[in-house]
C-alpha cells in the first residue's frame, strides 16, 4: 500500500509538470522548396497568435502556398498567397499580442498585419534582421513575435537573398515561387 501510495503522489508531482512543459512551447517543421525550417512557438506568452497559427497548420492551410514578400536584410513574408498570387480565404482576424515581451530580432517569426493592429491572419514573416522597431509599446502596436527559428536559419537566409521583382501589384516577389511545402507539428520523437 505504501509503495502505490509513494506512486501516486510521484505521479500527481511529475505529471503537471509533464503537461507544462509540453505546454510551453511547440516545435514546428516547414518544409520548403528551398529546404526545411524548424521553429519554436511560445504559447505561453503569445497564446492567442500560437493557437491561430497552430489552426492553419494543423488543417494543411499553408501547403502550396509561397514566401511572397522577400526583402534583404529585413525579413521574409509568407502563408497569404500562393504561386499565382492568389490570396488564400481566412480565418477571422486575431487579437494583436505585440507587447508580450517577445522582440522581432533575428530569427523570429511574427505575424504580418494591415494597418489595423488587429487584421493579422494566417500570414507571417521571419525576421532576417534584427528589428526591434517592429516591437509593440504601450503606446503603439507592433508585430506580434510568437516564437523562433531553432534550426534552419541558413536557408530563411537563402530565401532572403533570392532575385524579386513587382509582379501582380505586389513588390519584393520572388522571381522563382519559394514554395511551402508542408508545414507539421514536430513530435519529441521526429
Amino acid at each position: 500500500m505504501k509503495i502505490v501510495s509513494i506512486f501516486v503522489l510521484l505521479l500527481s508531482i511529475l505529471l503537471p509538470t509533464q503537461v507544462m512543459a509540453q505546454e510551453s512551447s511547440v516545435q514546428i517543421r516547414m518544409i520548403t522548396s528551398q529546404g526545411d525550417i524548424e521553429l519554436t512557438l511560445d504559447p505561453v506568452n503569445a497564446p492567442v497568435t500560437v493557437e491561430n497559427f497552430l489552426a492553419y497548420v494543423d488543417s494543411g492551410f499553408y501547403e502550396g502556398l509561397t514566401f511572397h514578400r522577400v526583402i534583404p536584410n529585413f525579413m521574409i513574408q509568407g502563408g497569404g498567397f500562393d504561386a499565382d498570387l492568389k490570396r488564400q480565404d481566412t480565418r477571422p482576424a486575431i487579437a494583436n499580442e505585440s507587447t508580450n515581451g517577445l522582440s522581432n530580432r533575428r530569427g523570429s517569426i511574427a505575424m504580418a498585419r494591415t494597418n489595423d493592429p488587429d487584421s493579422a491572419t494566417s500570414q507571417f514573416f521571419i525576421n532576417v534582421g534584427n528589428n526591434q522597431n517592429l516591437d509593440g509599446h504601450p503606446l503603439r502596436a507592433g508585430y506580434a513575435v510568437f516564437g523562433e527559428v531553432t534550426a534552419g536559419l541558413d536557408v530563411v537566409f537563402g530565401i532572403a537573398r533570392v532575385p524579386t521583382r513587382s509582379r501582380g501589384g505586389h513588390q519584393n516577389v520572388p522571381i522563382t515561387p519559394i514554395i511551402i511545402e508542408k508545414v507539421e507539428r514536430i513530435t519529441p520523437t521526429d
